[in-house]
């Protein structure tokens, strides 16, 4: 080796070195992000429950006080069985829809997969708001459509009203899961099972199923877990029938007791754990479905199943629709049910509480902060996880702080910000006398805290979707740039993000949607100078302006749908140009 030779080594050696390390500051910097964002939060919650009103210490008596009120340990009960019952209910559901879409070859099905993802748009509290004007005391099925038809109540208020709204809420999400399950399938068994003279039921059963069994058990698991901690939908048609995420509200809000709030944001936080321990162990056991040799299944006309299916997708997503319009109409007429006649009048929110107008570009703001932001720091994390060198260590812990937000309550991680961020200083555990001042507490009131949330609160889909994105890139890309002496943030702009780039859009535009309709997560930090425009639904709800609350849940439904039209649209010429490689 000359002389040149080993001085261009040792300079690339360098710049490889160099690299390594500021990459390696990067993951250091992301992880204490997500300990400040994820964990450091949940220390002064659980510390609060083991504490009376005043601060003082009192070890379990908080959890021996909720277990023997009879009223409150219902409560338990209660959101177990909702749960239950609504994941059942939704995951049967969005298996059969997912399976007429994937399995079938009955038409339009582009128009049922639309339909079948507009609850995703619609906040949980406005599906409960549409299910009052429709099986309400005066709504149109329970009147009999105003006395032309027989009337029918199914008693809205309780069990069975939550259960209703739940479901519309989970079966989108359920849907997406088993869509991208149902979709991975070797037409070779089917094959394989029609030769051998397998009955259609026996191939369901040894076939479809065991194929899509991790995909269900994950639409199960998220399911369980959005039903299990909502708040919206039991906040407008629960009635007397309490679940844990009401009663966080009624002793947080209601009754200024943070101590027993933060009781009950712990029972409310143990089944979801659980839950995603499970979830969590089953996925390890996964292996490729599809090998490199499958052969993609193509649907077989069936006049009598497509019919069928046909028709079952019609009545479910008609449902879905039908609660929306009703949404709509309900904002648009006088008085209900005695004025039909349409006009804006509840469109003017100054004669209402909520903060109005105000209120809902607060919400622009904070979901178009959110989704910039909140892009931007998912997808620098999954890089530096998936892409990065040495630390194996710390980017395993990354990678599990990542998925710990999916297990988190939006109601618990919001009241946990409040313990965490509005304290001035930080007690010190085991050491009295001495206070730590939090750095963080500037943060507490503004628009910061609430994008904060919102990244938190949604990070876990959206890092496991640039992970997956980032896996699907050849690491040869980055071998040949190191071999080249290209810096690897040159790499990550000009090979890396346009490869990423339709992944790093659905991030951005699921980061904006789902800030705009949460309540859960932000009901308990917004300041009084900033109100959002969710939880503007909850208080003219309370209030009793029910129609005003029906105006203010279709803006945030139609501003969704049209940033996702607009998106779609300012998009098409961009993805054409950074997936041109594709059409080759």
């Amino acid at each position: 080796m000359t002389t040149t030779q080993r001085a261009v080594f040792r300079q690339r050696s360098q710049i490889v070195t160099t690299e390594d390390w500021i990459m390696r500051v990067l993951l250091i910097l992301g992880t204490l992000w997500l300990l400040v964002g994820v964990v450091l939060p949940l220390y002064p919650m659980m510390a609060r429950s083991f504490q009376d009103s005043s601060g003082r210490w009192v070890g379990f008596a908080n959890y021996i006080q909720y277990l023997t009120t009879p009223a409150l340990a219902a409560s338990f009960f209660n959101s177990l069985y909702i749960a239950i019952a609504s994941t059942i209910i939704a995951v049967m559901l969005a298996f059969i829809y997912a399976y007429a879409l994937t399995r079938t070859a009955m038409r339009g099905k582009n128009i049922f997969r639309i339909l079948g993802m507009l609850p995703l748009y619609i906040p949980p509290l406005a599906h409960a708001i549409g299910l009052i004007y429709l099986f309400g005391n005066q709504g149109v099925v329970t009147t009999g459509l105003f006395g032309l038809l027989p009337g029918w109540n199914i008693g809205l208020y309780g069990a069975n009203g939550i259960i209703i709204g739940e479901v519309l809420y989970c079966f989108p999400q359920a849907l997406v899961i088993l869509i991208t399950a149902l979709s991975l399938t070797d037409a070779r068994l089917y094959e394989a099972s029609e030769v051998l003279g397998s009955s259609p039921t026996r191939t369901f059963l040894t076939v479809t199923l065991p194929g899509i069994k991790y995909g269900l058990m994950s639409a199960i698991f998220v399911c369980f877990t959005l039903a299990f901690t909502d708040f919206g939908v039991p906040k407008v048609v629960g009635g007397n029938f309490n679940v844990l995420a009401t009663d966080i509200y009624k002793q947080v809000i209601g009754q200024q007791n943070f101590a027993m709030g933060a009781t009950i944001s712990v029972f409310l936080l143990i089944p979801t754990v659980v839950a995603f321990i499970i979830n969590q162990i089953v996925q390890r056991r996964q292996t490729a479905a599809v090998s490199a040799k499958a052969v993609p299944l193509q649907p077989k006309p069936n006049p009598s199943l497509d019919g069928m299916m046909f028709g079952f997708c019609t009545l479910t997503a008609g449902f879905a629709v039908i609660v929306l319009l009703t949404i709509v109409f309900a904002s648009l007429i006088q008085v209900w049910p005695y004025n039909f006649t349409l006009g804006f009048k509840h469109y003017n929110f100054s004669t209402v509480g909520g903060g109005g107008y105000g209120a809902y570009w607060n919400s622009i703001q904070m979901s178009f902060y959110t989704a910039v932001v909140g892009t931007i720091a998912v997808f620098i994390s999954a890089y530096l996880v998936e892409k990065g060198k040495g630390f194996k260590w710390l980017r395993g812990v990354n990678y599990f702080l990542s998925t710990i937000p999916l297990a988190l309550p939006g109601l618990v991680l919001g009241l946990a910000y409040v313990f965490f961020f509005n304290n001035p200083y930080w007690e010190i555990p085991f050491i009295q006398n001495y206070l730590l001042v939090n750095p963080f507490n500037w943060l507490y009131g503004t628009m910061g805290i609430l994008v904060l949330c919102n990244i938190i609160h949604f990070y876990t889909v959206c890092f496991l979707t640039a992970n997956t994105a980032l896996k699907q890139i050849d690491p040869e890309f980055e071998a040949v740039s190191a071999a080249m002496s290209v810096p690897f943030y040159q790499t990550f702009w000009r090979v890396t993000v346009p490869l990423s780039l339709p992944a790093i859009l659905e991030i951005g535009i699921y980061y904006f949607v789902n800030a705009m309709i949460t309540i859960s997560a932000i009901i308990f930090l917004y300041p009084p100078t900033l109100p959002v425009a969710a939880v503007a639904i909850v208080n003219m709800d309370d209030a009793g302006d029910t129609a005003a609350a029906a105006a203010m849940s279709a803006l945030i439904v139609f501003t969704s749908i049209g940033i996702r039209i607009l998106y779609w649209f300012l998009t098409q010429g961009l993805q054409k140009r950074t997936q041109a490689w594709l059409q080759r």
